[in-house]
């Protein structure tokens, strides 16, 4: 989960929030817009924004009314429709209601098809400049777990999952969560460290749907990917910590928890973890001296289970190991006209896996928990900016690309459910009726009411867990 902490870094996610929605929300509209015009459709207003305006302007010869109000969370294109009022004799043939079906299809599809289109522009951006990868190497293995008992071992490096390539650690990624809600087993080739491939299975059973939740599937397959290896030295130290109380001291270097020998801080880690609310003997060295503190671990709740910690952090020193650091980076770069079709297919492939995901959340496969709202997008999107442009862009991509699709689904508030309509009117020969749309609405509207409290509800609960 991504938090921020200090001042400086809410005012940077509620600043880019704004700005990543106003774009998405600015390009999404405009898809409506332009398409409109193209058709003779005739715009009375173009909104970024809900409620009071804080900037407008009337121009052109459709003395169209453009607006930035208050409420960053939205924004609508209002076309001249006879059933949203009257409309002058001489202007009729211009309106929403009369254009050919065709042509309102056409209308509504452009939104969604605009965010699209504006994720495939992202991700061209990303390819000609070259965007930075890690390779998908596995990193710890915990004893005892899911992928443990599968066979992953440190150091594999996954060549595919459920039978596709991957080369990024991305695409293991999400190719790992994709076959986990799929059946609940993950299939994956993988080549050890002596070269040598072989296939492994994770099987989920019952902890399938509690896997989903994307900040926790990692950490109950029981695997990370690849990091370098550190020293399990004492760099940082927390004020009134248990390693602060035991007389731990930065410079400190820890060789030995009760009989077991350290060999970095990531090992360190495992092993202070399942011990919380225990007395353990620290073998540390210190200005050429072995000294023994007894550290009394403290207490961690998180994702509802008791993990021990005792407030230190490394310093960072890598430790040399069979993998360089360098090794583990590559560069997906493309040519101009490549990077369109990767892009496009990038685009496409997330697309999918986002509506294959929000299927799965219907039919309860998935846990509702990763449904997020504002809160979530401001702290990703605060996060990104911080990390530079290529992940800020790569942010925006995913978030258009969300965009999209949901406003496709078959809400009648949304863009898909008024395609419904349109279809439905090609089917009968005759527009749906006006209580069957405000019946329609009164279910999108208490959908999206339903789905944004229980994006609000993930947002708040993941900052007041323990």
């Amino acid at each position: 989960m991504i938090t921020t902490d200090s001042p400086a870094e809410i005012l940077t996610a509620i600043i880019t929030f704004i700005v990543a929605i106003g774009i998405l929300v600015a390009v999404h509209e405009f898809g409506h817009f332009w398409v409109a015009r193209r058709l003779g459709i005739k715009v009375l207003r173009f909104s970024i924004g809900f409620g009071k305006p804080l900037w407008q302007r009337v121009a052109g010869k459709d003395q169209v009314e453009y607006v930035i109000a208050a409420i960053p969370l939205g924004g609508y294109v209002k076309l001249l429709d006879e059933r949203e009022g009257s409309v002058p004799a001489h202007e009729a043939h211009r309106s929403f209601n009369r254009a050919p079906v065709w042509k309102r299809i056409a209308v509504l599809l452009a939104g969604p098809a605009f965010n699209l289109l504006f994720a495939v522009a992202m991700y061209w951006v990303l390819f000609t400049a070259g965007q930075p990868t890690l390779k998908p190497i596995v990193g710890e293995v915990t004893v005892d777990s899911i992928a443990s008992r599968a066979g992953l071992r440190y150091e594999d490096t996954i060549l595919a999952i459920d039978g596709k390539p991957v080369e990024t650690l991305e695409a293991a990624m999400l190719g790992t969560l994709d076959d986990l809600i799929d059946d609940g087993n993950i299939g994956m080739r993988v080549r050890g460290i002596d070269g040598t491939e072989r296939d492994v299975l994770l099987q989920t059973g019952d902890k399938r749907r509690a896997l989903t939740q994307a900040d926790t599937m990692l950490q109950g397959l029981g695997f990370d990917f690849w990091r370098p290896r550190v020293e399990a030295d004492v760099g940082q130290l927390v004020p009134d910590g248990a390693a602060a109380k035991a007389g731990l001291a930065v410079g400190d270097r820890i060789v030995r928890v009760d009989q077991q020998e350290v060999t970095d801080f990531q090992q360190l880690v495992q092993l202070i973890k399942p011990n919380a609310n225990r007395e353990v003997l620290f073998t540390v060295e210190r200005d050429g001296q072995t000294l023994q503190l007894p550290v009394t671990i403290a207490e961690s709740i998180e994702n509802g289970e008791s993990v021990g910690r005792i407030g230190v952090g490394s310093s960072g020193k890598i430790l040399e190991g069979s993998i360089k650091l360098d090794d583990m980076r590559a560069v997906q770069k493309y040519g101009p006209l490549a990077a369109v079709g990767e892009a496009a297919a990038k685009t496409w492939d997330t697309s999918v896996f986002t509506l294959r995901i929000v299927g799965r959340i219907v039919t309860g496969d998935v846990s509702l928990k990763n449904l997020s709202g504002p809160i979530a997008i401001a702290e990703t999107t605060g996060f990104a900016a911080r990390q530079g442009w290529r992940t800020f862009f790569s942010t925006l991509a995913l978030i258009s690309i969300s965009l999209g699709v949901l406003n496709l689904l078959p809400i009648p508030i949304l863009d898909g459910g008024q395609i419904v309509y349109q279809l439905a009117e090609l089917v009968k020969g005759k527009p749906v009726s006006e209580r069957a749309q405000l019946f329609g609405q009164q279910i999108g509207i208490a959908v999206l009411i339903l789905m944004m409290s229980l994006a609000f509800y993930n947002d708040i609960a993941r900052h007041l867990a323990p």
